[in-house]
């Protein structure tokens, strides 16, 4: 957890996870040029359930949990962080300073890091094989962020080094990870964060890895989506003892704003998945469409299709042309409510989305929300992706958005 935030929210030591392919669409060439680290990670001890008369009594405290899209470092983005870093390095911390305000208020914030990471002082690179500067990171952290997916369609763009390199340097700035893994005892494990009074389960699996083929003798490197292998983890993080299991799915059709078929079928099988009478998933995040997708809830669970791009450089999409909608996004941001009871479910007793958009020009996060309410001309912007986000009824199941 980093020194900048004043949040209650403990990271547990568990990390990572148990244990087709198109690339992401890259920016066009562009003529323009455009830390405090945060602290080792420590082990959180959860307290014995309270008891009267041998009962356990159920928890009283609920939780905020926020969650946002891909972190897509093109050439224009590490130029960016360059130049804000006074040509010394890479800062990526004011570009996402516009995040920071409703990330770091959250109790959990998850982000998904899509690329890996280069050795300490390059070479980077940026689209089809992606190697970022490892001060993302720092950013990362900087910015209010307790865990990230790293299961992408580019995890395995720099081989196994390039996927170790990515965790060490989480593991550096205090960040946990899942869908990615340095060892088989890593991978079989999942990530469990503390949030509010409950136990957080986060799980992160990707659709390939654009043909690259898993590390020879390392099968459990990268998690690929699965459905029965996905309800497993759920259930073995259910008796490793997550109250709340939230999984991540990079998942979809590259730059279409409708959830595909494969997103649908397999959103209704695993919020469908119950055990005991408690549904085996809490949650679902999506990534990897590169534009923002309908929020829907589905048997009483909610899921984020996909949530659009954090940040990104000028997108272009399969017809060659630049598409504004590659640097549109959606923060979910969901409160979760302790159970009446001990063992039973917490439920979402609220849940909200925040627009937001990437300015290329400035290089920047900006909350579309904070920026209408501020005089800027954005609001058509906003409409859109409210209307895309709202477009399966979301609002019925009491989706509003937030500030």
């Amino acid at each position: 957890m980093t020194t900048t935030r004043m949040r209650r929210t403990t990271v547990a030591v568990a990390t990572v996870l148990l244990g087709a392919a198109a690339g992401c669409s890259g920016p066009q060439p562009e003529p323009r040029t455009a830390a405090v680290p945060a602290g080792r990670p420590h082990e959180a001890v959860r307290s014995a359930p309270s008891s009267v008369g041998g009962a356990a009594a159920a928890p009283t405290r609920g939780f905020t949990l926020v969650a946002s899209g891909d972190v897509l470092p093109h050439a224009s983005i590490i130029r960016q962080a360059q130049a804000d870093a006074g040509g010394a390095g890479y800062d990526f911390r004011p570009m996402l300073s516009g995040a920071r305000p409703v990330v770091s208020k959250a109790d959990l914030a998850i982000c998904h890091m899509e690329t890996v990471y280069g050795k300490e002082g390059g070479p980077y690179t940026g689209y089809p094989s992606f190697k970022s500067p490892p001060e993302v990171a720092t950013a990362l952290a900087a910015t209010g962020y307790d865990s990230c997916s790293t299961a992408s369609n580019h995890t395995l763009d720099d081989g196994a080094a390039g996927l170790a390199r990515t965790l060490d340097a989480l593991d550096k700035v205090g960040i946990r990870h899942a869908g990615s893994a340095r060892t088989a005892a890593e991978s079989a494990r999942p990530t469990l964060l503390e949030a509010g009074g409950a136990t957080v389960a986060h799980l992160a699996y990707t659709y390939g890895t654009n043909g690259i083929p898993l590390p020879q003798g390392r099968p459990w490197a990268v998690n690929l989506i699965d459905e029965n292998k996905i309800l497993s983890d759920a259930r073995a993080a259910r008796t490793a003892g997550a109250d709340v299991v939230v999984v991540s799915l990079h998942w979809g059709t590259e730059w279409q704003t409708a959830p595909d078929r494969q997103q649908l079928s397999l959103g209704r099988s695993l919020t469908a998945s119950a055990t005991g009478g408690r549904p085996d998933i809490d949650l679902i995040i999506g990534t990897h469409a590169h534009v923002p997708q309908a929020y829907e809830k589905v048997n009483g669970t909610w899921i984020i299709y996909g949530m659009g791009d954090q940040i990104a450089g000028d997108m272009i999409n399969y017809n060659g042309a630049f598409d504004p909608r590659g640097n549109q996004g959606t923060i979910g941001r969901f409160t979760f409510a302790p159970p009446a009871s001990p063992g039973g479910r917490w439920d979402v007793a609220k849940a909200e989305f925040l627009p937001t958009w990437f300015n290329t020009g400035t290089g920047r996060v900006v909350d579309l929300t904070a920026a209408v309410k501020g005089g800027e001309n954005l609001t058509p912007v906003r409409d859109r992706i409210q209307q895309v986000v709202l477009s399966r009824g979301a609002a019925k199941d009491g989706l509003v958005m937030g500030e």
